[in-house]
């Protein structure tokens, strides 16, 4: 079975070069192979493949066995790739911190001012779409309130929410008395759930930089209107107000 473009592509997104793929590629499928085997079965020119064979054992993907001649062979896929994750994650960190160490503070001296994103989202698909996909980035905190509790997001959000609790997330749900038994225990075993007798409007926040306003909440309609932005005074002001209703908020027992 011959490796597809979408790996080489994937091999080329850690690093490697385009002679680099062919080589591994070549050595996983074929095994331990020569330098002069290597520039027949990857079609790598002989003059440039004892340099290309050195760029792959610096990166960690390729070793030597010692002969007359020497012969290579690759590592395990998966110690590369981790290794290679590892040091791109490393190489990151330090160029991150290079940059805003200089840009940061010019930034902040000249007074820029960020332009925050507020989007409107129309009709229930692409606000369940925008739901999933902010339950799914949210790594420490999530407050929820929801006037009313369609089954759609029910469905979406319980084995997300299942995911949230194994990793740490944490996570404080408020809905109306009127949200059916059933539903009450599910979300019991899986978070901070509390009820209230009326709810004006409902909405999501994640990790204090994230907001859905819910604006068209309809039992018979169902979701047809929100608002989703980054822009932190909103967020700050949303997430003020929440803690403000859940406190008056009847805890389940």
């Amino acid at each position: 079975m011959s490796v597809s473009e979408k790996t080489k592509r994937a091999l080329k997104e850690f690093g490697l070069t385009e002679y680099e793929v062919k080589v591994y590629v070549s050595l996983v499928e074929s095994g331990t192979q020569a330098a002069s085997e290597l520039s027949r079965t990857a079609s790598i020119p002989y003059s440039k493949i004892y340099e290309i064979l050195g760029n792959l054992e610096r990166k960690g993907w390729v070793e030597t066995e010692q002969g007359r001649p020497s012969k290579y062979y690759p590592k395990a896929p998966s110690t590369a790739l981790e290794s290679s994750k590892a040091r791109l994650e490393t190489t990151l960190r330090s160029s991150q911190s290079d940059a805003m160490e200089e840009l940061q503070p010019l930034y902040e001296k000249k007074g820029v001012r960020e332009k925050p994103d507020i989007w409107i989202v129309r009709g229930q698909n692409n606000i369940l779409d925008k739901i999933r996909e902010t339950l799914g980035r949210t790594r420490r905190e999530l407050f929820v309130a929801m006037p009313v509790v369609p089954d759609p997001i029910v469905s979406i959000a319980l084995p997300i929410l299942a995911l949230m609790k194994d990793k740490g997330v944490k996570v404080s749900v408020m809905v109306p008395q009127t949200t059916s038994r059933e539903t009450l225990r599910k979300l019991k075993t899986l978070v901070q759930v509390r009820t209230r007798e009326q709810m004006f409007g409902g909405g999501i926040i994640s990790d204090d930089d994230q907001i859905i306003i819910l604006l068209g909440e309809d039992p018979l309609k169902g979701l047809t209107l929100a608002i989703s932005s980054d822009h932190i005074g909103l967020v700050r002001f949303g997430k003020s107000y929440f803690e403000y209703l859940w406190e008056s908020s009847k805890p389940l027992t």
